[in-house]
């Protein structure tokens, strides 16, 4: 079994007088409103920097994963970004895993995107695997790392027998075609052991 540490950047919002906000209060007026485009590139940033940070600690093998929405994927200039964010911080791609969703990974226009983040050496994740559209047919045309099974199929084992059998099957697929899967919300010694 291949076990790899490393870290995936989430953003929290603590105000001066409310306290922190859910990520879900806040994320979808980000993305309505159009600045989860300069959002996610300071924390794609930040990610990059503190990663390279403690690389040179000596935590060198460790990666970081961050989330891409659907509105920065549809920046022209989104490949520049990156790579920007890659050489402003000096960070090894090797390192940065790029989490899309499965409703990003649907649309067609985003292949030329997707080769061209293999070339630089990202490596890619679908987040929340089984809860969107499920469109397998990207798991084949793409060439896709790492699936993130959604923690409300987690949640529910080893006591929901509907969870057991898309989670195993989930494992299974990912398993015949080579890919590194992830169980999002384990939380008991019942759901690891499984």
């Amino acid at each position: 079994v291949l076990f790899r540490s490393g870290s995936e950047a989430l953003i929290r919002w603590v105000h001066p007088e409310r306290g922190m906000i859910s990520p879900a209060q806040f994320i979808p007026i980000a993305e309505e409103t159009g600045l989860i485009v300069p959002i996610g590139e300071w924390v794609l940033q930040e990610a990059c920097r503190q990663t390279k940070k403690w690389h040179d600690m000596g935590f060198d093998a460790l990666r970081v994963s961050v989330n891409i929405a659907g509105k920065q994927m549809q920046q022209e200039n989104i490949i520049e970004v990156i790579q920007n964010a890659l050489n402003m911080t000096e960070f090894d791609p090797r390192f940065l895993e790029l989490e899309l969703t499965e409703t990003a990974m649907l649309d067609e226009s985003i292949i030329g995107l997707l080769k061209e983040f293999k070339k630089i050496g990202m490596s890619l994740a679908v987040d929340d695997f089984g809860t969107g559209y499920s469109g397998l047919s990207y798991l084949k045309r793409f060439s896709i790392d790492k699936l993130k099974i959604d923690q409300s199929f987690i949640r529910d084992i080893p006591a929901n027998n509907d969870s057991i059998t898309i989670v195993s099957a989930i494992l299974a697929m990912a398993k015949e075609m080579n890919v590194i899967t992830l169980a999002e919300g384990v939380e008991t010694e019942e759901q690891y052991l499984f």
